[in-house]
């Protein structure tokens, strides 16, 4: 394939990047995927043992049978389905290679990236799609200590925390999973949500063993609280009405709080991003934003809140990308 000679460039190649990828291919058009990690980077980051709320049908993509013996895929499962979506479909990934910067117009696109050894190259493209996905930066607890070496805005496994006294923030699916499987393994829990309640997106067959766990005492629950500080010995729990602190004996912070896109290309492309939503305009119909020839796929086009898109909707975008450049494709040559 002519470097010079790209239909599509895909920037990430998560689930939706490559499902992005696959439909391209399958529509005759010569794409590349380029991905500052590895393939599904955003999975490497997940916990060890995580099981998707999805069924194993809904993440399938480029119409590769995802079978397990199990209702509900683990990470495990996913890492290896979508590896092998790339190898059946062929697709051509540089692993390790970033894109630094994008230019040019619709159908004379230059996208310049940067290896590991530092080698920079630079391809031309007719079109190219954004598809980083949501993990770039956390959610920042923006509180003072925040950058002591005991925050940690991701979790893998409990076994390094086992006989300490671990604070998790948060009240979504991540934070109720972490803090009990730290229970389990030994670890003193105390758990801070702003809201009331759990969030309602808690998986139903997670709810009754943390709310049991909780009407125990086995984790302690701050709700309708927020962490105002931590200190090396101890973190500082603020009440939202009251204003009211306490301070309690810490070793670890688990924030999480959440991660968010990396909007950065996006803007320097020109496309226009909603300030309170940090939504890109695109047209959902084929997925193109306000500038002609640069696409979103997958997670970053949900803006801030990256619950409106998941696998399951978001792998549905790149049929959408490839059908707009097949049409334009087919426009111009009847000129």
């Amino acid at each position: 394939m002519s470097e010079k000679n790209l239909d599509l460039v895909v920037v990430g190649a998560g689930p939706c990047g490559i499902a992005a990828g696959a439909a391209a291919r399958a529509a005759g058009l010569r794409t590349v995927l380029f991905d500052r990690g590895c393939v599904t980077q955003s999975l490497i980051g997940y916990p060890y043992y995580m099981t998707f709320f999805s069924t194993a049908e809904k993440l399938e993509i480029a119409g590769v049978p995802f079978t397990i013996p199990d209702s509900k895929p683990t990470r495990r499962d996913a890492l290896a389905y979508f590896r092998r979506v790339v190898r059946q479909r062929e697709l051509d990934v540089r692993q390790y290679e970033e894109v630094t910067s994008v230019t040019g117009v619709e159908g004379d696109i230059t996208v310049h990236t940067r290896c590991l050894s530092g080698v920079e190259r630079a391809v031309r493209t007719r079109a190219v799609a954004i598809a980083t996905g949501g993990f770039s930066e956390p959610n920042w607890l923006r509180v003072p200590g925040e950058d002591l070496p005991k925050v940690l805005h991701y979790y893998r496994e409990p076994y390094p925390f086992y006989d300490q006294d671990v604070l998790v923030v948060g009240g979504r699916n991540s934070a109720v999973e972490s803090a009990l499987e730290l229970h389990r393994n030994g670890a003193r829990v105390t758990m801070v949500h702003f809201e009331d309640t759990l969030d309602p997106g808690v998986k139903a067959w997670v709810i009754p063993d943390i709310a049991n766990r909780l009407e125990n005492g086995e984790i302690q629950m701050y709700y309708r609280h927020r962490v105002a500080e931590v200190k090396p010995d101890s973190v500082v729990l603020r009440a939202e009405h009251t204003r009211r602190t306490v301070e309690l004996p810490n070793q670890w912070v688990l924030a999480m709080t959440g991660w968010r896109a990396d909007q950065q290309l996006l803007r320097s492309l020109g496309v226009e991003i909603d300030d309170t939503t940090g939504i890109p305009t695109y047209d959902p119909s084929t997925m193109q934003t306000n500038v002609p020839g640069v696409f979103v796929a997958g997670v970053l086009a949900a803006g801030n809140d990256a619950n409106k898109i998941f696998i399951e909707n978001g792998r549905d975008h790149g049929a959408l990308i490839a059908r707009a450049l097949v049409d334009s494709r087919a426009h111009s040559s009847s000129r």
